[in-house]
């Protein structure tokens, strides 16, 4: 894609009309080229409410975030022509509540896309919203935040000044889960809210092998191709991996055939080896190591089933799980713990096991192993599912009307 270049920030070339809506998003999250499919359906929908005729879509990102946990710089990708990107770099990169833009780099932006929107996708009391709610309070336009947060935790003085700044200062807030609209209302905020993940999924892109799901109702515990158990994710102890092994060592001792396929890196890699040597289940662990995302697809379709077995902790619980969603696209049954919003987000509660109980997990697993029509019924249920709620469009839908209804609203 070519680029062009305005007061040294990139730009991507764009179509513009005099009559579109402009909203300008802002997030570190949208450096990863894959995670701005929700901003490419916006802009590329053809929207009949009210005056607006089109949408037009732009993206503040950071042109120098670092991944912490590999101490490596995160290049901006640019994938899509429609969306008119800005680039500029932050203090304290990769810090997602601390980084901040220079006031003069906004202004620049601000300036030359004149958005009638923007919308934050950065906790209430990061300090990058904190700058646009000061924006949004002297321009008088309306500021949407989008954010992850769903433990109530303690706030320093600052912290707490800044999320009740920009609670005061929202015309909408956009939590990513049940808990996090909850601690939203529990801060102050009363305002328009509404839950939704920050991102859904391109059904395109994650989707079903053909004739998987026949594939799938094909094979037993009896069969000769092991049942293939699959993990995607990191490996940290919050994620309960240790939790898969346990209820494996109880699945061999009732004879089942089984693979676990774990993807992903993380600290606890060496200790989860040796946990699967305790359990006596190593041999039948498959380490497929870190999975770049535009092979996500191709490794999920070796899963004969995903489980997420997340556990809580007191600084963390699952704020979504989108690898279920990217699963249960391509019709691949998923399980999970009743970790935070995972429940919600799977919608059954035959699929959801209590955190730590490894013998319901086991239990869950025993039965898809067994029941074929059940694999079926439960990969269909996933796909339909994910259609009517997970996918961009439908995200991006329930997002254009709620800017419709914030733009109506009396200033």
């Amino acid at each position: 894609m070519k680029q062009k270049h305005h007061n040294n920030l990139p730009i991507a070339a764009v179509n513009t009309t005099s009559d579109a809506l402009k909203v300008l998003f802002v997030s570190h999250s949208y450096v990863v080229g894959v995670n701005q499919g929700k901003l490419n359906a916006i802009a590329s929908l053809a929207v009949g409410i009210a005056q607006m005729n089109n949408i037009e879509v732009g993206l503040l990102a950071p042109s120098n975030w670092k991944a912490l946990e590999w101490n490596r710089l995160i290049p901006l990708e640019t994938p899509y022509s429609n969306i008119r990107t800005y680039s500029a770099p932050v203090l304290f990169s990769g810090r997602g509540g601390a980084h901040i833009y220079a006031p003069w780099t906004l202004w620049q932006v601000l300036n030359d896309f004149r958005p009638d929107l923007v919308q934050v996708e950065e906790e209430v009391f990061s300090l990058c919203a904190f700058e646009f709610a000061i924006w949004s309070r002297m321009t008088g336009k309306p500021l949407t935040i989008f954010g992850w947060e769903n433990i109530d935790r303690g706030l320093s003085f600052l912290r707490r000044w800044t999320c009740q700044f920009v609670l005061n200062t929202a015309s909408l807030v956009l939590p990513g889960n049940q808990d996090g609209a909850e601690i939203m209302r529990r801060w102050g905020y009363t305002g328009l809210l509404e839950v939704m993940p920050q991102m859904g999924v391109d059904p395109k892109f994650f989707a079903p092998r053909q004739q998987k799901v026949g594939d799938r109702a094909e094979r037993s515990a009896g069969s000769d191709r092991p049942f293939h158990i699959g993990y995607l994710g990191r490996l940290t102890h919050s994620k309960g991996i240790d939790l898969i092994f346990a209820a494996a060592h109880q699945l061999r001792e009732q004879g089942f055939n089984f693979r676990i396929l774990i993807c992903g890196s993380g600290p606890r890699e060496a200790e989860l080896r040796q946990i699967s040597q305790d359990q006596g289940v190593a041999d039948w662990v498959i380490w497929r190591g870190v999975v770049p995302h535009h092979q996500v697809p191709a490794e999920l379709r070796q899963f004969d089933v995903l489980v997420l077995p997340s556990r809580s902790i007191p600084t963390w619980k699952e704020q979504f799980g989108h690898v279920l969603i990217e699963a249960m696209s391509m019709g691949t049954p998923v399980i999970g713990s009743n970790s935070g919003e995972i429940p919600n987000v799977i919608g059954r509660s035959d699929l959801v096991f209590p955190e730590e109980d490894h013998s319901a997990l086991a239990d869950i697993l025993a039965r898809l192993i067994s029941d074929a029509e059940s694999r079926q019924e439960t990969a269909l249920y996933g796909m339909a599912r994910v259609h009517q709620l997970y996918t961009h469009e439908k995200i991006s839908h329930r997002l254009i009307s709620l800017w419709h209804t914030i733009l109506l609203q009396p200033s």
